[in-house]
């Protein structure tokens, strides 16, 4: 999602624990749970650590007076501590070293880009949260939230995102030839994305399930999608599901090729200079 000049949209959380946008627009994302992001901030603050002890041992050689010293750690602390995450997490848009080793991100809640002024709110409040409490206090916070929140970005208004996902291994199928008769005249056009999705994702594990679990699950399927189907053929639990997946992409697939069909015919009427318009 580009970034706007506009103020940042309000989300809602979907029945399937999606985002939802405030133009009601489902976001495909996974919040990171507050393992993953205990993960990253050890790592983040083992690295801060190593880095302010390289820096008082750099400045225990300068031979300094007390003042100095102080003055020394307190610029160390406040430049490792504040000024650097800040500056790492605007210049990768919430990205750090520890969030990349646990392919994490940090982003707006309604899945933007974060900026200076969330990066700067996050690097402030977890002075206390996560330094002061070596992160007992976000941890806490964060096994109490939903979206695995802590308190810097309850106030920024961010959150954790997996971005590491493994690919899905898809193993497309035809409408089952028992059906195939049906399906010529079916209305499956209905049928909500969310079970849409919910009915692939039967299909990738249904290898995995017991034969028990296997057909007690089609059959709650079954019966969720068939208000949305019509006729219902008179076919078992997951042979009728099989065939309202394979329809439902075949149809979907055939609308997408009829588009992009048209919009190659009509290219050349939309590049086209009108007529007596002069080339400058």
């Amino acid at each position: 999602m580009t970034a706007t000049a506009q103020p940042e949209r309000r989300v809602a959380r979907s029945a399937d624990d999606g985002v939802v946008t405030g133009e009601a627009v489902e976001l495909d994302i996974r919040p990171a749970s507050a393992v993953m992001r205990a993960g990253g901030a050890a790592l983040d603050m083992l690295l801060t650590y190593a880095l302010i002890i390289l820096s008082f041992l750099v400045a225990a050689n300068l031979a300094l007076d007390a003042a100095a010293m102080q003055a020394v750690a307190v610029t160390v602390l406040v430049l490792c501590i504040v000024v650097l995450p800040t500056a790492v997490e605007t210049a990768t848009h919430g990205r750090s070293l520890g969030k990349l080793a646990m392919g994490l991100r940090v982003v707006r809640d309604d899945g933007g880009a974060t900026g200076f002024r969330h990066a700067f709110i996050r690097a402030l409040v977890g002075v206390i949260e996560i330094y002061m409490t070596f992160g007992g206090l976000a941890i806490l916070v964060g096994m109490l939230n939903p979206s695995s929140k802590r308190i810097g970005d309850l106030l920024a208004g961010t959150h954790g995102q997996v971005e590491r996902v493994p690919k899905l291994r898809i193993d497309p199928f035809g409408v089952p030839a028992p059906l195939v008769g049906w399906a010529a005249t079916a209305d499956v056009g209905r049928l909500p994305e969310p079970l849409e999705r919910r009915l692939a994702a039967f299909f990738r594990n249904a290898p995995h399930l017991v034969p028990q679990s296997r057909a007690r699950l089609a059959a709650s399927l079954a019966a969720e999608t068939a208000p949305y189907v019509s006729p219902v053929p008179d076919a078992p639990a997951e042979l009728f599901l099989a065939a309202v997946v394979a329809l439902r992409r075949e149809r979907d697939a055939a609308a997408l090729a009829l588009e992009a069909r048209r919009m190659q015919a009509l290219a050349p009427q939309l590049t086209a200079r009108p007529n007596g318009f002069p080339e400058r």
